[in-house]
């Protein structure tokens, strides 16, 4: 459904990625994993819109995605969990949920199905759903940003970071129900992510990043045992 070929960002005179080959399957979870600066990010800026690539394509659905706008390709499916658990803090869980499904014009019966679904995933929300978003644990806030993108029904969701702050217990939870949703939705997911273990641990398959390029792909479990990639290319160790 994803496919990325010689996709090539620069910002000015720096170049972030140079020449990657991607692809997601439907229904699948792929990681994407490296260091900090090693142009995961830009590879999910250049998916959803937020960058243009200099070179290469994005095809999503048979479709060459790489010159339009991130609303266009929002609409076609593609939604995003940025890092940083975003949420409008003066507005209540359910307000945040909603605005989910709002800016992409899907209002009434629809909308209330994927609020139920969403309730369902994470019932934490349901219990919080008339606090301040800003009330929310680190945690209860990630899920409220993924709950959030699923209110779009998308097709493929990217996520950055997801671990990003929250303690082993919250990564765990939030990478279960990661793994159920895209399995009861056919959802595909490509999963930005320095915790290595957790995303392994959901993922078919990894990609490994450094310096802006793919340096090593395999199988989630492939990855996850050759330590001495984990030190190289991504300084973890078991």
């Amino acid at each position: 459904m994803l496919e990325l070929r010689e996709v090539t960002v620069s910002y000015g005179a720096v170049a972030a990625v140079g020449g990657v080959d991607l692809d997601c399957a439907r229904g699948e979870v792929v990681a994407l994993l490296g260091a900090n600066g090693a142009g995961k990010s830009s590879v999910v800026k250049a998916i959803n819109g937020l960058v243009r690539p200099i070179g290469g394509t994005v095809v999503w659905d048979g479709r060459a995605v790489h010159d339009w706008s991130p609303d266009r390709i929002a609409r076609a499916g593609i939604v995003s969990v940025p890092e940083g658990r975003e949420v409008f803090g003066g507005l209540t869980v359910a307000e945040n949920l909603q605005l989910g499904s709002y800016r992409l014009g899907r209002r009434g019966a629809g909308d209330r199905a994927a609020l139920d679904q969403v309730l369902d995933y994470y019932p934490v929300l349901a219990a919080r759903s008339g606090q301040a978003a800003r009330t929310l644990s680190g945690g209860e806030q990630q899920m409220l940003v993924i709950g959030r993108a699923l209110m779009a029904r998308p097709e493929l969701l990217l996520l950055d970071e997801p671990s990003l702050g929250l303690a082993p217990k919250i990564v765990a939870e939030v990478y279960a129900t990661l793994r159920q949703v895209c399995r009861d939705l056919d959802l595909t997911a490509l999963v930005v992510e320095q915790d290595i273990s957790a995303v392994l641990s959901v993922a078919a398959r990894a990609h490994v990043m450094e310096a802006g390029r793919i340096r090593v792909s395999g199988s989630a479990a492939e990855i996850g045992d050759d330590e001495s990639l984990r030190e190289i290319y991504l300084g973890a160790r078991s």
